[in-house]
């Protein structure tokens, strides 16, 4: 017979960037409720504390810490202030995010826009990733999820920062589950596509659901708990044999032509 694969994270320390709201917020929660130890970050200690308080009056493990994603030095406090407080780590996940949209002949606002997108979507997931190493590297059931998009599949006029450091996450994924794959740990990214997050509550209603019929094969926006899902099942101890990959959740965004 072979080994049985277990197909829960209780038990398990999860790191979850960009907790505060939407993905985050949700994957938070549903690592919670299936029993995983959960250290929620985000720039707003306030907002995410608030979210671990709940969880813990649920009766689940969570504790928060804030984190801007951009600072060095903050990341590694951070992430070895979880270890020690939950007693190691065996989850990554690199959701924090930011818009960057902006006109590639924007002369007075291209370059700021560009470094930014770039320093908190991309450059924060590597460091973030260094740092946990040593700990991930104490897990029985090591796994590393990056959040990217689905802009780093096909782009939107005037998003190129955004585009282009997603793309890199796509870029940085594969060759960190090559590079790391000799040792178990399993590095996979999550491409999400048009889902209700603060970063589209600005879109009415009427354009999201004309954009959903137009564009997507389910006919609709997705919600934070869909792609939270599909990141728990990456980081199940049983998916030990799935890594280096790019999963679009995008109700059939990408498949679709008409």
């Amino acid at each position: 017979m072979g080994v049985k694969l277990s197909r829960s994270v209780k038990g398990l320390t999860v790191l979850v960037t960009g907790a505060a709201s939407g993905m985050g917020k949700a994957t938070a929660e549903v690592f919670a409720e299936e029993g995983a130890n959960v250290a929620l970050t985000d720039l707003s200690a306030e907002a995410v504390e608030c979210i671990a308080q709940e969880l813990r009056a649920k009766g689940l493990s969570a504790a928060a810490w804030a984190l801007d994603v951009s600072d060095q030095i903050g990341i590694r406090q951070v992430v070895d202030d979880v270890a020690m407080h939950f007693g190691g780590l065996d989850v990554l996940i690199n959701n924090a995010g930011i818009s960057a949209f902006c006109p590639i002949d924007d002369d007075e606002h291209y370059d700021a826009i560009w470094d930014r997108a770039f320093a908190v979507l991309l450059t924060a997931h590597q460091r973030i990733v260094r740092a946990a190493l040593p700990h991930l590297r104490h897990s029985a059931s090591p796994r590393i999820v990056n959040i990217a998009s689905t802009e780093a599949l096909g782009a939107t006029s005037r998003d190129s920062p955004y585009s282009a450091a997603k793309a890199g996450v796509t870029g940085l994924t594969r060759a960190l589950a090559v590079e790391l794959g000799k040792e178990g740990i399993t590095v996979n990214c999550i491409c999400p596509g048009p889902i209700d997050t603060n970063m589209t509550a600005d879109v009415s209603d009427a354009d999201k659901q004309t954009f959903a019929h137009r564009r997507t094969a389910l006919r609709r926006y997705g919600i934070p708990e869909e792609v939270a899902h599909i990141t728990l099942s990456l980081c199940l101890p049983a998916a030990s044999y799935i890594t280096g990959t790019t999963i679009p959740v995008d109700g059939g965004l990408m498949a679709r032509n008409f």
